[in-house]
C-alpha cells in the first residue's frame, strides 16, 4: 500500500507539472490563433492503422457530400464525384465502422473518466485526493484473494478484471450528476460527499479483510485437525 500511494502521487506530481508546463508554453506564445481545421483534402478514417478504409474528401467540410477519393485495402484508389445531384459511382457515403468490442470500449471510458476524477482531485484539494487513493488502494488491496480465487489461472485473471472493472464503473456512476444529487441528499450535510465514496471504499475494504482473516483461520483450523 506504501509503495502504491508513493508511485500514485508520483505519476500524478509528474503529470500535473507536465499539463503546467505545457499549458505555459501554448499561452506564453505567439499561437493563440484558431486552428483551421477540415481544409480540402481532409482524410476520414477510424483507426490509424494503413490497412484500414480512408476517405479523402476533395473540398473538405465545406462539402461533405462533394467529391470524394476512397481507399480501400487492396484495391485501387476509387473516385467519388457527384453529377447532375447523384453520385456517378455506387459507393457508400462513409463506409466506417467501429469494430471495437463493447467491453474494452467501456472499459476505456471508464478510465479516462476516473483519471479525469483523480487529476481533477489533485488540482482542488489535495487532501481529498490522498484520502480516495488511499482508501482505493486499500480496497485494491484487500480484494487480493481475487487472485486466488481458484486453481485456475486464467480464471482468477478473469475475476481480477471483472472486480477492477466493477470498481471503475461504480466510481463513474457515482460521481455522476444525478447520483450527486440523490447523495447529497441523503447525507443531509452529515458527511461531504468528497468523503462519502472513500469512507465506502474503507468500510467494504474493512469487510474484505475480516473475511479473508476469518478464511484463514478457519484453513488453520482444518489443518490442526487433519
Amino acid at each position: 500500500m506504501a509503495l502504491s500511494m508513493v508511485f500514485t502521487f508520483g505519476i500524478s506530481l509528474v503529470l500535473n507539472q507536465a499539463n503546467t508546463a505545457s499549458g505555459n508554453i501554448q499561452t506564453s506564445g505567439t499561437q493563440n490563433a484558431a486552428v483551421q481545421l477540415g481544409e480540402k483534402g481532409l482524410i476520414l478514417t477510424n483507426s490509424l492503422n494503413r490497412n484500414v478504409t480512408a476517405v479523402v474528401i476533395l473540398d473538405g467540410t465545406s462539402n461533405l457530400s462533394g467529391p470524394r477519393v476512397i481507399a480501400s485495402p487492396g484495391q485501387p484508389l476509387a473516385y467519388q464525384g457527384m453529377s447532375i445531384g447523384r453520385a456517378v459511382t455506387e459507393l457508400p457515403s462513409l463506409p466506417f465502422g467501429d469494430d471495437t468490442p463493447w467491453f474494452l470500449k467501456s472499459l476505456s471510458i471508464d478510465i479516462r473518466m476516473n483519471a479525469d476524477i483523480m487529476r481533477q482531485m489533485y488540482a482542488e484539494n489535495f487532501f481529498s485526493y490522498l484520502v480516495y487513493t488511499g482508501s482505493l488502494i486499500f480496497l485494491l488491496c484487500a480484494l487480493g484473494f481475487a487472485i486466488k480465487f481458484s486453481v485456475w489461472p486464467l480464471a482468477n485473471l478473469f475475476f481480477v478484471t471483472l472486480v477492477f472493472r466493477g470498481i471503475l464503473a461504480f466510481v463513474a456512476f457515482f460521481y455522476s450528476p444525478g447520483i450527486q444529487e440523490i447523495t447529497a441528499s441523503f447525507l443531509n450535510n452529515r458527511l461531504s460527499i468528497a468523503m462519502a465514496l472513500p469512507v465506502l471504499f474503507f468500510s467494504f475494504g474493512l469487510l474484505v479483510h475480516f473475511y479473508s482473516l476469518l478464511v484463514f483461520a478457519a484453513k488453520r483450523k482444518r489443518n490442526d485437525d487433519d
